[in-house]
């Protein structure tokens, strides 16, 4: 049997909560506009928003690298990328 592990309409729940923390604040969700304004592809820029994100993860606290690692590596980032530039026509 199948698990579904949608959350929310989004591949999964990590994937939700970035997406989510990046929308409700409002100078990350025009900067993420905005490089999607700026980006020649969907898959750019998923890879721009993957790279922040890990770059901005704190490192060497064991145990909560190894569990915030795990949920970063659950996300759809191409999902949260298609979804910036169907904001984009909303604009």
């Amino acid at each position: 049997m199948a698990i579904n592990t949608t959350y929310n309409g989004w591949t999964n729940k990590a994937t939700w909560l970035v997406k989510l923390w990046m929308d409700n604040d409002q100078s990350s969700y025009f900067y993420w506009l905005d490089q999607a304004i700026n980006t020649t592809n969907c898959y750019q820029l998923a890879k721009e928003i993957e790279y922040f994100h890990l770059d901005i993860a704190p490192e060497n606290i064991g145990l909560f690298t190894d569990l915030l690692s795990t949920a970063l590596s659950e996300v759809n980032w191409f999902e949260i990328a298609k979804s910036l530039l169907n904001d984009l026509s909303d604009y």
